[in-house]
């Protein structure tokens, strides 16, 4: 437990002064949550720390964070903290634009180790339960949060669930899934056709958009094993 004492601390103290979305609840209890669904569903300590990490070099220092990770914690902690990062914004730029980001993080997955999709799974459950429980209370509101439209941050919690479905199949992967599905239909009204068709307007364009990376990264896998 020494070293998950450690990573709580070291945390604690890199995301001191930030809170969850919307909220003036302090960060870390988004990383103790996360670090406890990821018990729940059996990592081990290296897969319970990175947890606890996870969103310390993207939010925090970028590399030179994931470095202090890895000379602290290991190798192991620090692939898995890399690949549950989208990006990493050099000192001073901007992350890539929302949509590139999100359907390369996605199409990543297929490629990623186990441990780095637990740990990916377990904080995209948690997110969107928080997502979920703040639309009962907020109801459209909570979607003004997101740098993109509610239909665009739907779609990527639908496609999160359905790729962990496929890739990692259990009951983390069936829990998201739920839990996605119940914030998708409390989110979309039955009788309001003109947003129904446009929310599967903009399912459509990501999705194509995700197709293609997905593919050009396999065709770019079997050309490194020939």
């Amino acid at each position: 437990m020494h070293r998950f004492s450690e990573a709580l601390s070291y945390a604690t103290i890199l995301h001191a002064k930030q809170t969850r979305k919307g909220s003036d609840l302090p960060y870390v209890s988004h990383l103790l949550s996360v670090a406890s669904l990821a018990m729940e569903y059996g990592a081990n300590e290296d897969e319970t720390i990175a947890a606890l990490l996870h969103d310390a070099a993207e939010d925090q220092g970028g590399k030179p964070t994931l470095n202090v990770i890895r000379r602290k914690f290991g190798a192991v902690v620090a692939e898995i903290v890399d690949g549950c990062t989208d990006a990493y914004a050099e000192a001073g730029a901007k992350k890539p634009q929302w949509k590139k980001r999100k359907v390369q993080y996605i199409a990543h997955l297929y490629a990623a180790s186990k441990s780095v999709r637990l740990v990916s799974a377990a904080d995209k459950l948690h997110n969107a339960r928080a997502i979920l429980a703040d639309y009962r209370e907020h109801k459209e509101k909570v979607f003004k949060r997101f740098k993109k439209s509610k239909d665009e941050t739907l779609w990527y919690y639908r496609r999160l669930a359905s790729t962990y479905k496929e890739l990692l199949p259990g009951q983390l992967a069936d829990e998201l899934q739920r839990t996605v599905t119940t914030l998708e239909k409390s989110a979309t009204s039955k009788n309001d056709l003109h947003a129904k068709n446009k929310k599967m307007s903009v399912y459509r364009n990501l999705d194509a958009a995700f197709d293609r990376e997905l593919a050009k990264r396999t065709v770019a896998t079997v050309h490194r094993r020939k």
